[in-house]
């Protein structure tokens, strides 16, 4: 039986519509996950979302900031804790080396975990730090040109600033 959401799909959408404005794809099912990080070949960045401040202030913005790097995964991904709760294990065990961590980001190559930003490093960073370590990490293993999008519109792109303490809950089952 499939987990249920924690949070409003619907109210979590600017949450991940700005990551895929520069093309990061969302994955709401298991079965997604699979089929994106269990390939052999090529790189792949999974970004674990969340509601929280870190995901808002560092994590999206700075991921946003690193597809926009000279050379990008051939295929960038997101999963959304406390809403596709199935998927979110799922990459999570893809991911097993590290402690569940939401917001976290990881990047695959030839099917292997190569990076990895837990929770505990992105609360110490900031946007430009996260663009930084993320862009260090698709140098040393992607080769895919960049950027995911024209650099004009990205710049049009502004990123979610609203409070994710705010966001509904789902009602709770008696």
């Amino acid at each position: 039986m499939p987990l249920p959401p924690i949070y409003d799909p619907k109210a979590v959408e600017p949450l991940w519509q700005e990551l895929a404005a520069v093309g990061v794809e969302p994955l709401t099912t298991p079965e997604e996950v699979d089929a994106a990080l269990s390939a052999k070949t090529g790189t792949t960045l999974v970004i674990v979302n969340s509601v929280c401040g870190c995901a808002a202030g560092q994590a999206r913005p700075g991921a946003m900031l690193s597809l926009q790097n000279a050379r990008i995964p051939d295929r960038s991904v997101t999963v959304f804790a406390g809403v596709d709760r199935d998927a979110v294990e799922r990459a999570r065990s893809y991911m097993s080396a590290y402690p569940p961590s939401s917001p976290s980001i990881g990047l695959f190559k030839d099917g292997k975990q190569v990076f990895m930003l837990q929770r505990t490093d992105l609360q110490r960073m900031d946007e430009p730090q996260v663009a930084e370590a993320l862009s260090k990490a698709f140098d040393a293993h992607c080769s895919k040109p960049g950027p995911s999008i024209d650099p004009a519109k990205f710049k049009e792109i502004r990123p979610y600033v609203g409070c994710g303490s705010r966001l509904p809950m789902m009602p709770t089952r008696a």
